[in-house]
């Protein structure tokens, strides 16, 4: 007896999971907040007033900047990075890891404020454990080769230093009381998107509209110059659980 060939199955269709209700659903705060949101444009100075007037979660929450660059991700001459130390400080203090075999070194960082600093002692015990509770790692130009031995454990965290950072460096100390100041790294993600945190809504609107205009100054400055036509291709405000707030650009 014959048997009949089996068609293929065609794949279903893709179905966007903003099409399920549950998954797009919003909290009714929201849904509120974003009846009176503005739609198009505004300064940011219209942005903070009304994020200031509207955001009424139950926690400090965080303002942030989310960026949508007219670049190329997969072009490598389009990168955009660089480090700027926000004038009205950093939203979080980081928790900063320094990898130095200098006793001396190792006194200096942990009194500008790391929460931890060794030597080989510091990176068996990393090993060991298989993880590292920090932010931020620095290490000395020394001690990269041996710091290599946990790149397993510090790459997929994001925490391996890096000179473009300045997280490789012979002066630890002073990279901390930067850091602490203020000082931030940003990078263009896969997508071509950038998002930074400028502060806490409790903090005075002049401070979060400083942050965010040197912030922007900042990443207009580190355009490539193989990029070509609009750079922002969009700016966004938001504080955490709010509706985005669409910007000049």
């Amino acid at each position: 007896m014959r048997q009949s060939k089996r068609l293929p199955v065609p794949p279903a269709p893709w179905v966007s999971p903003l099409s399920n209700p549950f998954i797009a659903m919003r909290s009714k705060p929201y849904q509120q907040m974003k009846k009176s949101a503005p739609a198009q444009p505004v300064t940011i100075e219209e942005a903070m007033t009304w994020l200031k007037e509207n955001t009424k979660t139950k926690f400090d929450s965080t303002v942030e900047v989310h960026l949508r660059l007219g670049v190329d991700p997969q072009k490598s001459d389009q990168m955009v990075r660089g480090q700027i130390v926000l004038p009205a400080g950093a939203v979080t203090k980081p928790a900063i890891v320094v990898f130095t075999d200098n006793a001396a070194q190792q006194k200096e960082a942990l009194a500008a404020g790391a929460a931890a600093a060794g030597g080989i002692e510091l990176i068996n015990q990393i090993k060991t454990e298989g993880s590292l509770r920090a932010d931020i790692t620095i290490s000395t130009p020394s001690m990269m080769p041996k710091v290599a031995q946990i790149a397993k454990v510090l790459g997929p965290q994001g925490l391996m230093p890096n000179p473009k950072t300045g997280t490789v460096t012979d002066q630890p100390a002073v990279v901390i009381g930067e850091l602490l100041a203020g000082k931030i790294s940003f990078k263009m993600d896969q997508l071509g998107n950038i998002h930074q945190a400028v502060g806490k809504i409790s903090w005075d609107a002049d401070k979060i509209i400083l942050n965010t205009k040197v912030f922007l100054e900042a990443v207009k400055a580190a355009k490539p110059s193989a990029s070509r036509g609009e750079f922002f291709k969009s700016i966004f405000l938001k504080s955490t659980m709010s509706p985005s707030i669409p910007l000049k650009v």
